[in-house]
């Protein structure tokens, strides 16, 4: 893999880390449901990616029919992830909700020990154990404190899962779709699983303010259209396992962010559950990018059509 690529897909992905940490702060300023500001979000964020797609020459259709519909259902679990992400920013504080969000990596080992039937190493397991650990820590915080921020948790801890099958499915189709045509079929699917899903719901679409609007614009714009695009064009050439240790750093962003401008502290139970949960994947990741790569690329991927 040429030197000047990897450097361009890491420096992409600090790009998309920084934005992407911005995520829970707009999520607090919308001020709306989690699906509600989910769906204006993708909507968007759609809005500006397809005239961006068309005007810029790139080809849309020549692919695969299983890459249309892998793109369109990794979309549809990246709604999942960013309903059940949304809806714990707005009941629990933004920085539990971002590290137990992010413990992607792990669950990333997981499902492909799954696909290939390969045994994760017996330093995967001690990760393992050190992530859950921490992760349990940051939970029993907030059970001492209220019942709606525990159950806020478990809907972030299941953001985390809909977050590694996208991570996967972008790693994948980013072997055969430009990025350009990938974020915006995705962001497009998106918004429309999180529109059925309100509909359904019968939750209520209405912007209610001139600062609702403008978080939802910088959400698309900020986190989904620039965030996003960087990390579909990172999955390009660094592989998920690698990729989504590097987006651990959106949890400590954000808990700066939340600092700053809300005046959220953590406590010391959280802060050291944070600390674990970052240790335990940073040990299960202690590879490099090119062993990383070689080992993914042995797993078969069964892609539709």
């Amino acid at each position: 893999m040429p030197i000047r690529n990897i450097s361009r897909s890491y420096g992409a992905l600090a790009v998309g880390v920084v934005a992407i940490a911005w995520s829970a702060i707009f999520v607090r300023w919308a001020r709306m449901p989690g699906v509600t500001s989910g769906f204006y979000r993708m909507l968007i964020a759609s809005m500006v990616l397809w005239p961006i797609l068309l005007g810029s020459k790139v080809k849309v259709s020549g692919y695969r029919r299983g890459c249309y519909v892998l793109a369109a259902l990794s979309g549809a679990f990246f709604a999942g992830d960013i309903a059940l992400f949304n809806t714990a920013v707005m009941r629990t504080s933004a920085g539990s909700a971002m590290f137990l969000s992010n413990n992607v990596p792990l669950l990333v080992g997981l499902l492909t020990w799954a696909i290939t039937r390969k045994m994760p190493s017996a330093r995967y397991w001690t990760a393992l154990v050190v992530a859950t650990v921490g992760a349990w820590m940051i939970i029993s915080a907030d059970v001492r404190h209220a019942a709606a921020e525990w159950s806020a948790d478990m809907l972030a801890v299941a953001a985390s899962v809909c977050f590694a099958m996208y991570l996967l499915l972008t790693e994948r189709l980013r072997r055969e779709i430009d990025a350009r045509v990938l974020v915006t079929i995705s962001a497009t699917a998106s918004a429309a699983t999180l529109l059925v899903v309100g509909g359904l719901a019968h939750l209520s679409f209405r912007v209610q303010s001139v600062q609702s609007l403008a978080s939802l614009v910088a959400m698309a714009l900020v986190c989904q259209v620039t965030g996003y695009f960087c990390l579909a064009y990172a999955l390009g050439q660094l592989p998920a396992t690698v990729t989504s240790v590097i987006m651990l750093a959106t949890a400590p962003l954000t808990a700066l962010f939340a600092f700053w401008i809300f005046g959220e502290r953590m406590t010391v139970l959280k802060f050291a559950g944070g600390l674990l949960v970052m240790l335990g994947v940073w040990i299960v990741s202690r590879v490099p990018v090119e062993a990383a790569v070689a080992e993914e690329n042995e797993a078969v991927f069964e892609v539709a059509g």
